[in-house]
C-alpha cells in the first residue's frame, strides 16, 4: 500500500462513504446515550419500544424480536449491546481502523434494519432505503478498506507488527489476497446478490416491482382476534400491525352487536379513556393504554381487552361481532362468540 499511487487508492475514494456509514451508525449510539437517554424503558422514546415496532411485519428475524419483546429485560440488555455495536463499528469506520471487519458489522447491522423494519416509512420508504443502502455500502467497504486518511494506513505506513500479519488485510485495509482472475467475479457476485435482495424486499415490503404498490405505514390498521363472552366478561386480542410508527392509533369507540346487527354494548371516547389498568393485559413493550381522550394503542402493540357488564351473563348462545373505530373514521370488526 505504501507504494500505491495516490489515484489508484481505492480506499480514498470511499472516504465520504466511510465517513457518512460511519456517523450514520455511530449517531444512534450518541443520540440513545448523550443528547437523549432512549435507553431507560420507562423514559419516553426508549429504543425497545421502536424495536416493537418492527414486530408485525419483518421477515426472517420475526420470531427473534417477538421473544424479546416478550421478555423486557433480556429486550434491555440487546438494546444496550446494540447499541453499543453500532457505536464501536461507526466509529471504527470513521477513523478507519480494523475497516474490513467493521464493514461486517455495517453489513450485519444493516441486514438487521433491513429485515426487521424495511416495512416502515410513511414517504420514502425510510428504513428500506437505510438497510438497502447499509448493505451496499458495507460490501463497498470490504472491497476498498480505508486508504490515505485512516488509522489502518497509518499502521501499515510505520511498519506496525500486525500489519505483517497474513490476515490483517482480511480485518483492517490493504490489498486483498485475492487473485487478479478471483476479484472481478466475487464483486459480481457479491453485487448481484444485494441487488437481487434490494429488488425482493422492495417486492415484499412495497410491491415495488410488479402489481399494486403499497405502505404499510400510512393507515392503521388493527386485527381483533380471541374474541369471546364468558359470563358477564367480552375478551378480545388487538393487536396493532399497520400504520405510522411514531403515533398510535386512536380508538374512539367499541360495539357489540348480535346477528340482527342488534347494539347491545356501545362505549364512547371518554369511556374508553377511563379504563382501567384491569381491563387491558399487554403482551408486548409497547402498550395499549387509555389516553386522554381515547384507547391509545401503538404500532405493535398487543393486548387483551376485558369488557365486564351485566347484560353479558343474560345474552343468548351464538355469534355477535365486536367493533374498533378509530378517530380517523376507520373501523374494524371481528366474530365473538358466546358458548
Amino acid at each position: 500500500m505504501k507504494n500505491l499511487s495516490i489515484k489508484k487508492d481505492v480506499g480514498l475514494m470511499a472516504l465520504p462513504v466511510r465517513l457518512v456509514i460511519g456517523w450514520t451508525y455511530f449517531s444512534a449510539f450518541w443520540r440513545r446515550t448523550v443528547l437523549a437517554d432512549k435507553l431507560d424503558p420507562d423514559a419516553a422514546g426508549y429504543i425497545g419500544e421502536k424495536f416493537n415496532h418492527f414486530l408485525p411485519n419483518a421477515i426472517g428475524i420475526k420470531p427473534f424480536i417477538q421473544y424479546l419483546v416478550e421478555n423486557p429485560d433480556l429486550l434491555w440488555i440487546n438494546m444496550v449491546v446494540f447499541t453499543i455495536i453500532e457505536g464501536i463499528v461507526g466509529l471504527f469506520i470513521i477513523f478507519g481502523l480494523f475497516t474490513r471487519i467493521m464493514s461486517i458489522g455495517v453489513f450485519g447491522l444493516a441486514m438487521g434494519i433491513l429485515l426487521g423494519a424495511g416495512w416502515i416509512g410513511t414517504t420514502c420508504l425510510d428504513e428500506w432505503q437505510i438497510g438497502v443502502l447499509g448493505i451496499a455500502t458495507g460490501f463497498v467497504l470490504f472491497l476498498t478498506g480505508s486508504g490515505r486518511y485512516s488509522l489502518d494506513h497509518y499502521l501499515i505506513r510505520n511498519d506496525y507488527a500486525i500489519t505483517k500479519k497474513e490476515w490483517f488485510p482480511w480485518i483492517g485495509s490493504g490489498v486483498l489476497p485475492v487473485k487478479d482472475n478471483l476479484f472481478p467475479k466475487i464483486v459480481l457476485i457479491g453485487s448481484l446478490l444485494i441487488f437481487g435482495m434490494t429488488l425482493t424486499t422492495n417486492q415484499v415490503f412495497h410491491g415495488g416491482l410488479w402489481g399494486t404498490l403499497h405502505n404499510k405505514s400510512v393507515k392503521p390498521k388493527l386485527e381483533i382476534t380471541e374474541g369471546k363472552i364468558d359470563d358477564n366478561t367480552l375478551s378480545f386480542d388487538v393487536f396493532r400491525t399497520e400504520g405510522v410508527d411514531v403515533y398510535g392509533s386512536w380508538v374512539i369507540g367499541i360495539e357489540l352487536t348480535d346477528a340482527q346487527d342488534h347494539t347491545i354494548l356501545q362505549l364512547s371516547q371518554e369511556e374508553l379513556a377511563a379504563l382501567e389498568g384491569e381491563n387491558i393485559s399487554n403482551y408486548y413493550v409497547a402498550k395499549v393504554k387509555a389516553g386522554k381522550h381515547s384507547l391509545v394503542v401503538p404500532l405493535g402493540a398487543k393486548a387483551n381487552i376485558r369488557l365486564n357488564n351485566p347484560k353479558f351473563k343474560d345474552l343468548k348462545s351464538g355469534n355477535y361481532r365486536i367493533k374498533l373505530t378509530d378517530i380517523s373514521g376507520a373501523f374494524w370488526e371481528s366474530a365473538v362468540r358466546k358458548p
